[in-house]
């Protein structure tokens, strides 16, 4: 009887490889440093300023880390552009934003209506409207009006509620939908 000589696995393990080929080219020198580094996902925005007309496209995080260039280059654009006031956005809404946009399958600008509000700002177009509220999340940097472009605010609305992340109010008549990092509820038709 002959003796079986054990099969030869011609098919390595990815990671195997990866492991080897990151050990060979750092023993050679030409690896870069992130070859071996787990790739965080990282999250962006383009943002499209509708009354100034300003967009910006911008990394604001990769995996939890926060990148505060990105987040300044996008609250330029989210900003009071009545008062030119800046105020920390919150990264919970960035992220809801994130997530609204890829539920749509939509990777283009996001047209922005208002960011923050100074209360100045929010007292003045209170005093006009009942549709604002007194304490708006905008002035905290909680809140979002948008819009985005090929998208009904119906599907927006409807995509953001699914997330059940947060504030979600149809605006249909002015043509944008309002996000909040606030309690959960909804509002509009």
């Amino acid at each position: 009887m002959r003796s079986r000589r054990p099969q030869l696995r011609t098919e390595l393990p990815r990671r195997a490889v990866l492991r080897w080929l990151g050990g060979a080219a750092l023993a050679a020198g030409t690896a870069p440093a992130l070859a071996l580094t787990p790739t965080r996902p990282a999250y962006s925005l383009s943002l499209a300023n509708i009354h100034t007309g300003e967009k910006v496209r911008a990394v604001y995080r990769e995996g939890d880390a926060l990148l505060d260039d990105g987040l300044a280059e996008l609250g330029v654009v989210l900003r009071d552009w009545r008062t030119d006031e800046r105020h920390p956005i919150d990264p919970a809404l960035l992220d809801y934003l994130v997530e609204v946009q890829q539920s749509l399958g939509h990777d283009g600008y996001v047209n922005i209506i208002s960011g923050y509000r100074s209360p100045k700002t929010n007292a003045t177009l209170a005093a006009r409207s009942n549709g604002v509220a007194k304490k708006s999340l905008h002035m905290q940097g909680r809140a979002i009006d948008i819009a985005l472009p090929g998208r009904a605010t119906g599907d927006v609305r409807r995509a953001a509620l699914a997330l059940q992340r947060g504030g979600v109010g149809l605006y249909s008549k002015s043509g944008f939908v309002h996000l909040d990092t606030g309690n959960f509820r909804s509002w509009g038709h």
